[in-house]
C-alpha cells in the first residue's frame, strides 16, 4: 500500500501541522509528500526525515506539472492519492483521466467559502471546486457536522469517513516567552488568537468586543499569531477604532505553545471550521478556550467546564463570554477550565486515534 499525500505547500497554519504529524507517525508506511511548491512544510518534512516531492509549479495556474506527478505516481506505484486543498483537489482531478488511483481527500474547510470574498474569480474557483469533490472517490470529514455538510451536497454517506483531528500531548513542551517579553502585566486579561488574517477568521467580530470591553475600563489586550491578506486592513481597522494599545500584531511564530501558555483564554472568531487543530494546542497549553459553534469543537467543548460556544458573528455573546473569563480568573477558576480542557481533549483526540483509523480507512480501500 502507496500513499502520495498531495497539497500546495504554502500552508503555515492548521492543516500544515495536521499533515506533518500524521506523515511523522506513518513513517514506517509507504508514504510520500508532494507539494506544488517549497516552503515551510517541505522544510520541515525534511527535517522530520518524510519523503517529499517538490513539483515546482512556477503559479497556481502552471498545468506543466501534470506529466511530472503522473510519472511520480506510476514509478512509485502509487496506490491512493490523498489530496488537501482546492488546488490538489483540481490536479488529482485532471490526473484521475490520465491513470488509475484511490482519491481521497481531507475536508479541512467547507468548500462553499474557501474564497470568500474572492468577487468574480472566487465564484469561479468555487463553482469548480464544488464539481471536482464531487468527483472524489472517499472523503475523511474532520467532524461530524462536516460528514452531514458533505452529505448535503450530494456526497454518499457511505464514502466519508469521520475522522477527528489528534496531537500528541506527551512532547514535553515549556514555554519559552513569557508576559515580560512582550511588555504585558499579570493584572492584565490576554487573548490570543492563532490564526490567519483571513476575512473567515473573524477578527473584525474580535476587534468590535475589544473596544466594547475597552470601553467598560477592562484591562484586555488581544494577541494575534499569523500573518495574511488581509493585514493592512485588520490594522486599519484596530486604529479607528481606537484600540491600539489592546492589539498587538505578532506575525508568524514558530513556538506558538509559549504563546498559549502565557495567555488566559485561546479564541477562536472564526466563521467556518472544520475542526481547528489549535483548539488542542491551546488544550495542551492548558489554555481555556472561548470559541465560535463551528465544525466539531462543540464535540471538545460540549460543556462550560471545558470553556465557552458562542454563536458565529455575536458581539454580544463574546463581550459577555470574556467578562465571565474575566470573573473566573478573578477567582482563581479559570485555570481549572484550562486543566478540564486538557484532561478531555488528551484522551479523545490523541495523534494515535488519527493515524489508526486513517491506516484502517485506507487498507479497507
Amino acid at each position: 500500500m502507496r500513499i502520495l499525500h498531495l497539497i500546495s505547500g504554502g500552508e503555515t497554519g492548521g492543516s500544515k501541522n495536521h499533515l506533518l504529524s500524521l506523515l511523522e507517525k506513518c513513517r514506517d508506511e509507504d508514504i510520500y509528500l508532494g507539494v506544488f511548491q517549497e516552503g515551510r512544510l517541505s522544510e520541515e518534512a525534511r527535517h522530520k526525515g518524510i519523503p517529499v516531492f517538490v513539483f515546482g509549479q512556477r503559479s497556481r495556474y502552471d498545468f506543466s506539472i501534470i506529466p511530472k506527478l503522473k510519472k511520480m505516481i506510476l514509478e512509485k506505484e502509487i496506490d491512493i492519492v490523498h489530496t488537501h486543498g482546492p488546488r490538489a483537489n483540481l490536479f488529482a482531478f485532471f490526473l484521475k483521466r490520465l491513470i488509475s488511483f484511490i482519491w481521497i481527500t481531507t475536508i479541512h474547510s467547507d468548500p462553499e467559502k474557501d474564497f470568500i470574498k474572492g468577487g468574480v474569480k472566487g465564484r469561479v474557483f468555487t463553482r469548480l471546486n464544488m464539481t471536482v469533490i464531487k468527483r472524489i472517490d472517499h472523503f475523511f470529514a474532520v467532524s461530524e457536522r462536516f460528514k452531514e455538510m458533505l452529505v448535503g451536497f450530494g456526497i454518499s454517506a457511505s464514502k466519508i469517513t469521520t475522522i477527528y483531528n489528534g496531537i500528541s500531548f506527551d512532547l514535553g513542551l515549556k514555554a519559552t516567552k513569557f508576559r515580560s517579553d512582550l511588555g504585558i502585566s499579570d493584572e492584565e486579561f490576554i487573548i490570543i488568537m492563532v490564526a490567519r488574517l483571513h476575512p473567515i477568521k473573524g477578527h473584525i467580530v474580535a476587534f468590535e468586543a475589544i473596544n466594547r470591553l475597552n470601553q467598560h475600563g477592562n484591562k484586555v489586550k488581544l494577541l494575534l499569531v499569523g500573518n495574511g491578506p488581509i493585514e493592512q486592513e485588520l490594522k486599519a481597522n484596530v486604529e479607528k477604532l481606537q484600540i491600539t494599545d489592546q492589539v498587538m500584531f505578532l506575525g508568524y511564530q514558530e513556538d506558538v505553545h509559549s504563546y498559549l501558555a502565557l495567555s488566559d483564554v485561546k479564541l477562536l472568531a472564526s466563521y467556518s471550521e472544520s475542526f481547528p487543530l489549535v483548539i488542542l494546542e491551546a488544550a495542551r497549553a492548558d489554555t481555556p478556550v472561548i470559541s465560535t459553534d463551528v465544525g466539531g469543537v462543540k464535540d471538545l467543548i460540549s460543556d462550560r467546564k471545558y470553556g465557552w460556544i458562542i454563536a458565529i458573528k455575536n458581539v454580544d455573546e463574546l463581550v459577555l463570554a470574556i467578562e465571565e473569563a474575566i470573573e473566573q480568573k478573578n477567582s482563581d477558576k479559570l485555570r481549572q477550565i484550562g486543566l478540564n480542557l486538557h484532561e478531555k481533549a488528551s484522551k479523545e483526540y490523541s495523534l494515535d486515534q488519527l493515524v489508526a483509523k486513517t491506516l484502517k480507512t485506507y487498507r479497507s480501500l
